[in-house]
């Protein structure tokens, strides 16, 4: 079972069949090496190791290079989330496209503009958004991760779930009002999140001036798969130039370069820090690119099976299970 992903390692959470989980050393090759043991610390998790990013590296890269390390094959080891996060923070509507395509696919019926009006206006909002630095980021619950491979089970109130396969930068450091220039100095390396969303459950019913339900529509338990691994920064040549592709049941679905993004990354965080504290192992999901089931009128259902994958950072893959099936 190889791995592949860009760089010498990666960092994952492994476990032997119904056995505990472990933080672990990944190699392309499909090796795995528990950290635990190679670096004398029984209670090590990965957001410990993430916690003394600054002195990992080294130590780390050093480790994959030694054949005389207890390796084991990846092939029959269960893969976790990479990290359990204390925060999760969200960028919506970050991705040109993929805006100008949810403003279209939710314009109501008696909505007077034709499809290129709304195109044009929603482009124009953009432009401000960006002239006027203003990120939009909300908050997401840490059990909504699951691993990589897992089942995503599909609620039954959910009456329009939809995918959102998105770059997520996890944190090293603890980060408050850092600048634009210093804060990819903050970010460990980068991971796949698939984040669920219930498109029926978006927006209040009950009161529109409420506006948006972040909680309902997302926070369901495993709708954020995640992984299957993080790779340091160090290897990723270019954050804001890297391919995000979705298939479902092996239909090309998403398939963008996120430069497409608003905000990058440096600005996101940066942007979250000016109010929030970033702390070692948090996530920053950086938005979803255009290709969600609501654009293609197709949204999830019992039996699919989604197939994300980001440039250098690996494949997650998960099947849809209608709850109560």
């Amino acid at each position: 079972m190889a791995a592949p992903f860009a760089g010498p390692f990666a960092l994952g959470t492994l476990s032997a069949p119904d056995g505990i989980p472990f933080p672990a050393l990944i190699t392309p090759d499909g090796r795995a090496l528990d950290l635990r043991a190679a670096l004398g610390e029984r209670e090590l998790t990965t957001r410990t190791l993430l916690e003394r990013w600054d002195e990992a590296p080294p130590r780390l890269n050093a480790l994959a290079g030694d054949d005389r390390a207890a390796w084991q094959p990846l092939k029959g080891l269960r893969v976790h989330a990479p990290v359990e996060p204390r925060q999760i923070f969200q960028s919506g509507a970050n991705y040109r496209q993929h805006v100008i395509d949810l403003e279209v696919a939710h314009r109501s019926p008696d909505d007077p503009r034709t499809a290129e009006e709304a195109r044009a206006e929603i482009a124009a909002v953009m432009d401000r958004r960006v002239a006027e630095d203003l990120p939009y980021v909300f908050i997401g619950l840490p059990s909504a991760i699951t691993g990589p491979y897992d089942d995503v089970v599909l609620p039954s109130w959910a009456e329009k779930p939809d995918w959102e396969l998105e770059l997520a930068a996890v944190i090293a450091r603890p980060a408050h009002q850092v600048s634009v220039e210093e804060a990819l100095e903050y970010v460990a390396g980068y991971t796949i999140a698939n984040d669920l969303t219930d498109r029926a459950t978006v927006f209040r019913r009950d009161m529109k001036a409420i506006g948006t339900d972040w909680l309902r529509c997302k926070n369901a338990p495993g709708f954020t798969p995640l992984g299957p691994w993080i790779v340091p920064a160090g290897s990723i040549a270019d954050p804001g130039d890297l391919r995000v592709t979705l298939k479902l049941n092996g239909d090309t679905m998403q398939d963008e370069s996120t430069k497409d993004m608003l905000f990058d990354i440096a600005r996101l965080v940066s942007y979250i820090s000016q109010t929030s504290q970033l702390l070692p192992g948090d996530l920053v999901l950086t938005g979803s690119p255009a290709g969600n089931g609501i654009h293609w009128g197709r949204l999830l259902r019992d039996g699919d099976v989604m197939e994300g994958s980001i440039t250098g950072l690996g494949v997650q893959r998960t099947r849809c299970v209608g709850e109560g099936t």
